[in-house]
């Protein structure tokens, strides 16, 4: 009988399953649902108290993104993987990050909108998030890793020609639509059961009282108040991230043209109380109920609510039994895998005890040949295990060769990953370098022009402050005798503006004349008004500007 736990670890709390199989009879040996400060010491005592030391373990992926790609399907098997590989490749190159980074699997769906094409549904994770989780189970090594949003699927009773969706309100809320028994696509959600938690762990301080609250908690519907509001107190930290689940399911359902008959709800969430009540409110078309283990029979002797809060760990269990989308397995095969060599064993139908008390046994060596441990062998029997152990060594020969090539062309892959990496960033280092010389040097030029500017500024104020006494004072020296100079502007930079009087016209002329000849003002730039004469006194005014 095959058996696997079941891992489905979150923040703070883990839930386990602990599933054997035989042939197609399934049974839950042991489950529960684990608080933990420390995960690894937290594991270590889930595998102790189900006595899982050599069973398979099967985790879930944390953080996985995934991606859709639409593919001809008349496209062979190696064509599309390598157009898969191009289509997650052109989304890293737009997002600017390393795809040898990451761990991809995908599953293939017949396309509802386009019956010429396949949909892929690719799913992705940072290999370090990966390595992570593996090093959380310290000496125990998962069997299993799957995304849980497509393993929650293995829980349900899907048939034939049934369009179904899965509501899994964990840490976040997976959506994952099944069509025809085939998974089609999974969402994520950001919000749940962490947003309640973490809401009612504020006021309580405590995870595990938060959970039991969560599962005495009952929600109100439109026929009637199931409970008295003093005994609902917390429903305001439980029914905003409902509503906000159940909100953004149906504008996910709103947007599909997929019909569907059937809307399942699990996860920590679904312990609530009339949690299905509340969301058939919001699906008119669709069925909701909560989503039970699909192998196991109502009975009074069975509290169906403690299996459904771990439906997440069952489903994993059964994905490491076999059950699933066997691609979606993230787990790297190891030598232990490669090397899966059996030899079979069965008992003579006469086997009787010797005098050394040791049963005859017949010893089947992969149906080549066949012999007594109690007879001495013949040299056709030497020959054949002879055979036999040469083949065996060329088989471990072989495929420790080829892990070895497998394992030294991945280490150079990530060396050059790696490379790539780093000359990426000193690429970007030194665009930022030139970037900041670049502002360093306008600022530069700035302050230069500036400098300039200000001296510029400084040697013509100077120079005018030199300007207008040498003015003045050669004016007076130069001044004809009549001529009275009745005031002396300077307007503008080296602009100046003589106003003048004098009885006759010739002398003004001749005082014109003095500051043109003798440089007292541009020549170029002398002019003066014609002039008008007032109580026999002419009056002009002569600009011009300094030389």
């Amino acid at each position: 009988m095959a058996s696997c736990l079941g891992l489905y670890v979150e923040q703070n709390l883990i839930k386990y399953a602990k599933v054997s199989k035989d042939r197609d009879t399934i049974k839950i040996e042991s489950f529960g649902i684990k608080f933990y400060d420390r995960l690894g010491e937290a594991i270590r005592q889930i595998i102790s108290d189900t006595i899982s030391f050599k069973t398979p373990i099967s985790i879930n992926l944390s953080d996985e993104t995934y991606n859709y790609f639409y593919m001809f399907s008349l496209l062979n098997k190696n064509d599309l993987k390598k157009a898969i590989a191009t289509e997650f490749e052109s989304i890293c190159v737009d997002k600017n990050i390393n795809k040898n980074a990451f761990e991809t699997r995908y599953a293939l769906a017949n396309s509802i909108e386009d019956k010429e094409k396949i949909k892929v549904i690719h799913v992705s994770i940072n290999k370090n998030s990966l390595n992570t989780l593996e090093q959380q189970l310290g000496e125990y090594t998962a069997s299993t890793i799957s995304p849980i949003g497509t393993s929650i699927a293995n829980v349900a009773g899907l048939k034939e020609k049934e369009n179904v969706v899965i509501i899994n309100m964990e840490e976040k809320t997976t959506v994952t639509t099944i069509v025809d028994q085939k998974i089609y696509s999974v969402e994520t959600i950001e919000e749940g059961s962490k947003n309640v938690l973490d809401s009612i762990n504020i006021k309580e301080n405590s995870y595990s009282k938060a959970y039991e609250i969560c599962k005495n908690s009952t929600i109100y519907t439109m026929e009637g108040k199931e409970l008295q509001d003093e005994e609902n107190e917390y429903l305001d930290d439980i029914m905003p991230t409902l509503y906000k689940i159940a909100s953004k399911v149906k504008e996910t359902l709103a947007n599909k043209t997929i019909k569907i008959d059937k809307i399942y709800i699990t996860g920590t969430l679904s312990i609530v109380n009339n949690v299905d009540l509340y969301f058939q409110e919001f699906f008119s078309t669709e069925k909701c109920e909560v989503m039970k283990p699909y192998f196991l029979k109502d009975n009074i002797k069975i509290n169906m609510k403690d299996f459904i809060e771990v439906n997440s760990a069952i489903a994993l269990a059964m994905q490491g039994l076999g059950y699933g989308l066997k691609d979606m397995n993230f787990k790297k095969r190891n030598w232990k895998d490669e090397l899966n060599i059996t030899f079979s064993k069965s008992n003579s139908a006469d086997g009787q005890k010797g005098k050394s008390g040791i049963t005859n046994k017949n010893i089947d060596l992969s149906g080549l040949f066949r012999f007594n441990l109690n007879e001495k062998l013949d040299n056709i029997e030497v020959w054949m295990l002879r055979v036999a152990g040469g083949i065996l060594a060329l088989i471990i020969i072989y495929v420790g060769f080829v892990m070895f090539l497998d394992y030294s062309l991945e280490s150079k892959n990530k060396e050059v990953a790696d490379v790539k990496q780093y000359t990426q960033a000193q690429i970007n280092a030194v665009n930022n370098d030139i970037s900041k010389v670049n502002q360093k040097t306008n600022q530069y030029q700035q302050l230069s022009d500036n400098l300039k500017n200000i001296s510029e500024e400084a040697a013509e104020n100077s120079r005018n402050k030199k300007s207008i006494p040498n003015l003045l004072s050669q004016i007076m020296f130069s001044i004809p005798q009549g001529v009275q100079v009745t005031s002396i502007e300077n307007t503008n930079g080296r602009h100046i503006i003589i106003n003048a009087q004098s009885e006759k016209y010739e002398q003004l002329g001749i005082f014109k004349a003095i500051l043109k000849t003798q440089g007292i003002l541009a020549p170029d730039t002398v002019v003066s008004s014609s002039g008008s004469k007032s109580n026999n006194v002419v009056q002009i005014v002569i600009e011009g500007d300094l030389p």
